[in-house]
């Protein structure tokens, strides 16, 4: 079980990375009402992806692998669960703006690129979060 759980983990960390790629395709250019669709529509993909990883992640650290103990006393851990929060975080903008354009509302050019660079700084959260996943995978930042 515990098998088929890491698999689920490592997909849904794979699809959220590929549907944040696929927003900043779509953010390109000028934004028609097709383009915002596919947007909320992608984003949507982000937000399922983002709770399937929460989960799976949590179910993991309760039920299987090391257990609770062990991770609650990672360092490398609780870094990947606040990298995780300010990634969830800075995701909210970019979701309201992507439902406002869905609706019609007018695309402002600064609003796409800030949204542009709450991606870019998403994705580069993501990168940390695997990073510490590697250091927590080999006991490093235990907390005695």
């Amino acid at each position: 079980m515990s098998v088929l759980f890491a698999f689920l983990h490592h997909v849904a960390a794979f699809t959220l990375v590929a549907a944040l790629a696929a927003e900043l395709v779509l953010l390109r250019g000028e934004i028609a009402p097709p383009q915002a669709r596919r947007l909320a529509l992608t984003d949507a993909v982000v937000g399922l992806s983002a709770v399937t990883v929460l989960v799976v992640g949590l179910l993991r650290v309760f039920y299987f692998e090391k257990g609770a103990a062990y991770y609650f006393h990672n360092g490398a851990f609780l870094a990947k669960l606040a990298l995780f929060a300010m990634v969830a975080a800075a995701s909210i903008y970019p979701t309201l703006k992507f439902l406002s354009w869905r609706k019609g509302a007018a695309v402002d050019p600064q609003e796409a690129r800030i949204v542009r660079k709450l991606i870019h700084l998403e994705l580069l959260g993501v990168v940390l979060i695997l990073l510490f996943a590697a250091l927590m995978a080999r006991g490093i930042g235990f907390i005695g």
